[in-house]
């Protein structure tokens, strides 16, 4: 069993092996809980880590909507196509 060292902040890195093993990589999201003494780190399924990934861009205003029809979403997207074209355009 490979020992883990606690680092400044609470931080800790897992070992090449255990991730392996868990099947996680660089930003997958882990539960952590305290199970009869023990810290238990779970991986979650790719739903909770886009569902996280979708309340944070919420409440960083990352977001459109609500539309109140399929031609007014259609809308919204071309008006952003646009501003994106417009940005890419003006850093070459």
């Amino acid at each position: 069993m490979p020992l883990v060292k606690l680092h400044k902040k609470g931080q800790l890195t897992l070992p090449v092996g255990l991730r392996k093993q868990a099947r996680i990589g660089d930003g997958d999201l882990l539960d952590a809980r305290i199970e009869r003494g023990r810290i238990t780190l779970t991986p979650q399924s790719l739903v909770d880590r886009q569902i996280a990934e979708s309340e944070r861009d919420y409440k960083e205003g990352r977001y459109y909507g609500p539309f109140e029809s399929a031609e007014e979403m259609t809308a919204s997207l071309r008006h952003e196509m646009k501003k994106r074209a417009k940005k890419k355009g003006a850093r070459k």
